[in-house]
């Protein structure tokens, strides 16, 4: 009885201690809106801002509560690439192909990687989330857990509509904060988001041509290879030591050879001067990869393994076999 008592008593101080309320949050949105004037935004972008500000507890909740998916690769890459979506990404590819070409070759990202980051993001725009962003932002920094890390992106949110790419209405996204087709944060979107139009707005939302841009533009600053893939499945002939493991070691494909890395058919490596990380999404029982500079980068873009994996995974399926 008494440990249930202080299981009790615990899960009821976290309970209070993580308490929201309309009335603190109104409280908290009037702070927000001084440090708003405070840092010179336009009256006319406050008024937008604040004017329908609301507490957000299913953000809050889904903050709290993310669930923890027991899965492996071989079960997961089915559900999140199944055949319908490798058509679908084949058929839009092929569909927009000269305005990818176009964007592939000035930002230097190959474009079946944009495709497929479109593809497994929002499902080729198909859903891109339903929430207020700056109701969201908001409630999930007056929550206080990450309350930095939330605010900042309610100021980034200021500064998009300040600059006028987007209506206070419109911008909306994930539970989080993720916006638009790309799923970018609003940080995020200030660092990368472009007008690849040339309509004076940056509108991941709704133009294709700024949603591809800004996708490649994201993967070209953080570190992209427009000559090289993104991983590969490999073979081990032999046990490889823990410490030579995960993405910050880095090694030749000659030095992963010696190591008794395989192409995953069992034939040796290519012959190429390029460094790789040996990379293991689920356990020691699962798959290998030699992971690439590019998977790093998509590794920025979502620290997930099984995401960029999906991410390549998608990308293998539009490049093979070629599209007519």
């Amino acid at each position: 009885m008494w440990k249930r008592a202080i299981v009790a008593a615990l899960i009821g101080f976290s309970a209070s201690t993580m308490a929201v309320d309309a009335d603190g949050f109104r409280d908290y949105v009037s702070q927000l809106k001084q440090e708003a004037a405070d840092k010179g935004y336009q009256q006319a972008t406050i008024d937008e801002a604040f004017s329908d500000l609301k507490l957000f507890k299913r953000a809050i909740s889904a903050d709290r509560n993310q669930p923890e998916f027991k899965k492996t690769l071989d079960t997961y890459l089915p559900q999140a690439v199944p055949q319908w979506k490798v058509d679908q990404a084949r058929k839009l590819y092929k569909e927009h192909k000269e305005l990818l070409e176009e964007i592939g070759k000035a930002y230097g990202v190959q474009p079946r990687f944009i495709v497929a980051l479109w593809g497994i993001e929002t499902n080729f725009g198909g859903y891109t989330g339903n929430y207020p962003v700056l109701s969201t932002t908001a409630s999930l920094a007056y929550e206080g857990r990450r309350e930095a890390f939330f605010k900042e992106q309610f100021f980034a949110a200021m500064t998009i509509l300040d600059e006028g790419h987007i209506s206070a209405d419109a911008m909306r996204g994930s539970w989080a904060g993720a916006m638009g087709q790309t799923q970018f944060m609003p940080t995020s979107f200030l660092s990368y988001a472009q007008d690849y139009d040339g309509d004076g707005r940056k509108d991941i939302w709704g133009s294709l041509p700024d949603v591809f841009a800004s996708a490649a533009n994201y993967l070209k600053n953080v570190g992209w290879e427009y000559d090289q893939t993104w991983a590969r499945q490999v073979k081990l002939t032999a046990p490889v030591a823990e410490e030579n493991q995960g993405l910050k070691v880095k090694k030749t494909l000659e030095e992963w050879q010696a190591l008794g890395v395989r192409r995953f058919d069992g034939t040796d490596l290519p012959a190429r001067g390029i460094e790789a990380s040996l990379v293991f999404p689920d356990d020691a029982h699962g798959r290998v990869y030699l992971a690439y500079a590019n998977y790093d980068a998509l590794m920025r873009w979502n620290r997930s393994h099984y995401f960029a994996v999906a991410v390549g995974y998608l990308s293998d399926r539009i490049k093979f076999p070629p599209i007519e």
